[in-house]
């Protein structure tokens, strides 16, 4: 009589697990997730600025060629086979210097407000819509509002990471761009706009992101939910640290300029995408030790 093929339940996890590291795209969300997300969408802010304030190239121009360099971090990472975080946090920095330069096209005009001391014109091209913040924010909730409708129509999760193929993946990134516009309007109007200032803009968004890690110990407020309201809080705390940063005294910020902020925030993210891919690699390679129970097959 054939004996019947015995299996354990390690087995059919190293079988599992090998599927997810060949499909996993996107990282788990973590601690160090999060510290990364704040790290790459405040560099996302002084590094918009740098290119269209201080070197002077404008929103239009600059907006164009911030978008065509997320694109090709995009495609870098829909035709990686698997998750790296060098090229998932290229882009996730792209969108925010994109996403910076687009909200201020949206939201700022050719007004003596938006212009540095003494100039007329910022850059090649038009100025800006002029849509002014509360205009342009109701814009894009509503973009991003249809994105993730059209996401629930597609019954695909939201879960980042159980997103495995291409199309949860572009309506993922979809949702991150229009995230990260939205949050610069957010940030930009509580910097600008609502009296809070700088600094009181930025703890007023960490206040909120404090309520959003205390809901989640309530069971009947999704996780899910509150990920993606993290998500978009998390880059008007980028906009508001990033303006807090680089601003001049007289306004209310540090003065450290949108040079050197850029350049130390850039290799604060580099080492820790280094760090990242380590822990990657570390997990990849681990095997899995735990005893388990047998379990009883018949072959064939």
């Amino acid at each position: 009589m054939e004996q019947p093929e015995v299996l354990t339940d390690l087995d059919v996890a190293s079988a599992s697990n090998t599927t997810k590291s060949v499909m996993k795209k996107l990282p788990e969300v973590t601690t160090a997730f999060w510290v990364m997300k704040t790290a790459a969408t405040t560099l996302g802010e002084t590094a918009g600025d740098l290119f269209a304030q201080t070197l002077k190239l404008g929103y239009f121009l600059t907006t164009i060629a911030l978008f065509a360099v997320f694109v090709v971090t995009l495609v870098v990472q829909l035709r990686s086979s698997r998750y790296n975080p060098f090229f998932y946090w290229t882009v996730i920095l792209s969108t925010s210097m994109a996403g910076t330069t687009m909200s201020d096209f949206m939201n700022r005009d050719a007004g003596a407000g938006y212009l540095p001391a003494g100039a007329t014109r910022l850059g090649w091209g038009p100025q800006g819509l002029g849509l002014g913040y509360p205009a342009g924010a109701a814009i894009l909730v509503s973009v991003l509002l249809a994105i993730f409708a059209g996401w629930r129509l597609s019954g695909m999760t939201f879960r980042i990471r159980d997103i495995v193929t291409f199309r949860g993946e572009a309506l993922f990134w979809s949702a991150i761009l229009v995230s990260n516009t939205l949050g610069t309007s957010m940030g930009d109007f509580l910097s600008d706009s609502s009296g809070l200032g700088y600094a009181g803009g930025a703890l007023l968004v960490t206040g909120l992101l404090g309520m959003l890690l205390a809901l989640t110990k309530a069971p009947a407020v999704p996780n899910v939910l509150l990920f993606w309201i993290a998500f978009v809080l998390t880059r008007p705390l980028g906009a508001t640290a990033g303006d807090l940063l680089t601003k001049p005294v007289a306004k209310g910020g540090l003065g450290l300029g949108t040079a050197g902020s850029s350049a130390v925030l850039l290799a604060v993210l580099f080492a820790l995408m280094a760090y990242a891919q380590v822990c990657e690699r570390r997990s990849a390679s681990r095997p899995v030790t735990e005893e388990r129970t047998p379990v009883s097959r018949k072959a064939g």
